[in-house]
């Protein structure tokens, strides 16, 4: 992000507008709708532009602009047809050290105008970083559609009713509060000051008598890594949340969907690595469900899906925590799907066994002469530092060396990498390819290397052909 988002202040401000034409009126008429004192140097100025300086809406300067002129100034736009005029009023402001927009050049700008959709004093600004244009104003007109007209109208209204509720509501019960309040004022028909007044007074006092609010645990699936591979209900609790308490796994991209003033607990772990004990993770839930909060617990792919999720379950429910469950997709699926494969396939594989090469207590031993069986594949789940172990154990109870294996790091994220091999070779495959992240390892399936769908170059280590080696 270049551009850090901010509303400035107007109120006593001088804002300098310097140009001609519609790109000049297009800035002052967004100017005029804020407190600002607006000053337009134009030397032909328009019917509207003397039509503004008649209303005595802002003062209008038909002559050439200088630097003592942006002296007092806090904002400047150069709003000329002409390059050059542009550039002459941009350097001028740097003199002056004011900060300047410079229209159809980014590059010379200390400040972006953004789209704005206007429910005063509600408002949405949208912004490409001047990259853009064209799709902020179609953002625009969506987010417009959203909202509904008489929106400033409840905002104003919520205004003159904020001391009184918090005095009366502490932070958790508030909230909640004004969120019932939005809901139901937006879609009430009559927006009179005083069917206004009766709504908030009616729901201060429900909320006033209504208990402490009770907390709640809800484990949500983050699924592998792609936020557009959320389910609906997952968006809306994260975003609903009080406190996200979250894995390695998580991205920041799903953890920007939650409130800004959401609490946020790292409760990341790694194989063999450093970690949060888990009796200290059940530890934060139950302490802040306790507290009456809304607890989301995100989980990498699926909650159910070896993510200790019982533990935690177990311990919240033994202390009469609320809990709920939100499934997501877990990383074996969303691997399959990114590869353009499937986890099975007539007279390839019926069955799929889920399976992770470590545990609580090191390297993981499974039925492993169950696991070579050739009418399965195996997804395992954080192979990354136990691969060898897992070829030499799949080798060594009579595994076909040249079984078809798949590695996906980072599964559909956007720095996806994945490359097909043999059982024989994929250790050695694996160390070449330097795989740092998440990775997912599928036994018997050999992906579409170099589908459509994937974002980075798949390397290719030994490419087999299923039909030529037959199934796992």
């Amino acid at each position: 992000m270049n551009y850090l988002p901010i509303f400035v202040s107007t109120g006593g401000c001088r804002a300098i507008v310097v140009g001609g034409g519609l790109l000049a009126e297009a800035k002052c008429r967004a100017l005029l709708k804020t407190a600002a004192e607006v000053v337009l140097f134009c030397q032909e100025p328009t019917p509207v532009m003397l039509q503004w300086r008649d209303e005595c809406r802002l003062q209008l300067e038909t002559r050439a602009c200088d630097v003592s002129d942006l002296q007092t100034a806090r904002l400047v736009y150069a709003a000329s047809e002409c390059d050059h005029d542009n550039t002459r009023i941009a350097q001028l402001s740097k003199e002056a050290a004011v900060w300047v927009n410079v229209v159809d050049r980014p590059d010379a700008c200390d400040f972006i105008t953004p789209a704005i959709v206007d429910r005063d004093p509600v408002v949405v600004a949208i912004g490409t970083e001047g990259t853009a244009p064209v799709l902020a104003q179609q953002i625009k007109l969506d987010v417009e559609s959203m909202l509904p007209i008489h929106l400033g109208v409840v905002a104003r209204a919520a205004q003159q009713f904020r001391h009184r509720v918090r005095q009366l509501l502490p932070g958790l019960p508030r909230r909640r509060f004004w969120t019932d309040f939005f809901q139901r004022s937006t879609q009430q028909a009559d927006l009179s000051p005083a069917a206004l007044e009766a709504t908030l007074s009616t729901l201060l006092t429900q909320h006033q008598q209504w208990a402490a609010p009770e907390g709640k645990v809800i484990f949500v699936g983050a699924g592998p890594g792609d936020p557009d591979l959320l389910t609906v209900k997952a968006r809306r609790v994260i975003q609903e949340a009080d406190v996200i308490v979250y894995d390695r796994l998580v991205g920041d991209h799903i953890l920007d969907l939650a409130r800004k003033e959401a609490k946020f607990i790292n409760a990341g772990k790694k194989g063999f690595g450093v970690s949060m004990p888990q009796a200290d993770i059940s530890a934060h839930l139950l302490c802040e469900a306790s507290q009456g909060q809304i607890v989301v617990r995100l989980k990498g792919g699926d909650p159910g899906m070896f993510g200790r999720l019982d533990e935690e379950l177990t311990a919240l429910t033994a202390a009469g925590v609320t809990t709920e469950i939100i499934p997501g997709i877990t990383a074996a699926a969303a691997a399959a799907a990114t590869l353009q494969v499937s986890l099975t396939q007539r007279g390839r594989n019926t069955r799929v066994t889920f399976l992770t090469a470590h545990d609580a207590k090191g390297y993981a031993e499974h039925d492993w002469q169950q696991l070579v069986d050739a009418e399965q594949a195996l997804a395992v789940y954080m192979g990354r530092k136990t691969a060898a172990f897992l070829q030499g154990r799949l080798l060594m109870h009579g595994a076909n060396r040249l079984t078809p294996v798949t590695c996906i790091e980072n599964v559909s994220r956007r720095d996806q990498r994945a490359f097909v091999s043999h059982l024989d070779g994929f250790v050695g495959a694996l160390g070449q390819q330097r795989f740092e992240g998440p990775l997912m390892i599928l036994v018997g399936i050999a992906g579409v290397v170099g589908a459509s769908d994937l974002r980075e170059p798949v390397n290719s280590v030994g490419t087999l052909e299923r039909e030529q080696h037959g199934s796992y």
